[in-house]
């Protein structure tokens, strides 16, 4: 059985070498979706009883381990020097330094290796991280989908 929560956040980033208005500094409003699998609880008199995870649970966890932190952020790649610089001249500027370029594709890759440690750890009946969606913009999006053998 899979279950899916939808969380979003804001947070600006930038494509250093992109050839058009992506190099730019800009902002999204992300839509993050996130895909458990797992067994449906069955144990008499568990708060989840009847759920593979309890939605209060998965938006709890998400929030703890990434939203809040990328939330109206500046997601920065660390080979981005101009802008690092910049951001570090703002007195308390939340900025997210990655060791990858910020685009969709690879903010979706962190986000589901970040997500995975948690959810796969500790939560539900063989509960496992089976996708992560993150949506750029409403028609644009990256998906990272557990591999069956993993």
């Amino acid at each position: 059985m899979t279950i899916t929560r939808k969380l979003e956040f804001d947070a600006g980033h930038r494509i250093p070498d992109h050839r058009s208005q992506c190099r730019n500094l800009h902002g999204h409003r992300y839509v993050l979706e996130i895909t458990l699998r797992g067994d449906v609880v069955e144990t008499e008199g568990a708060p989840d009883r009847g759920m593979v995870m309890d939605f209060a649970d998965v938006k709890s966890l998400a929030m703890e381990h990434l939203v809040s932190r990328w939330d109206h952020a500046f997601l920065v790649f660390e080979g981005d020097a101009r802008v690092s610089e910049f951001l570090e001249s703002i007195p308390d500027h939340k900025t997210i330094v990655l060791d990858r370029i910020p685009t969709v594709e690879n903010l979706a890759a962190i986000a589901f290796d970040m997500l995975a440690r948690v959810y796969d750890a500790h939560y539900g009946v063989n509960l496992r991280l089976q996708q992560v969606r993150l949506y750029e913009t409403p028609n644009c999006w990256a998906d990272v989908v557990r591999d069956s053998g993993v």
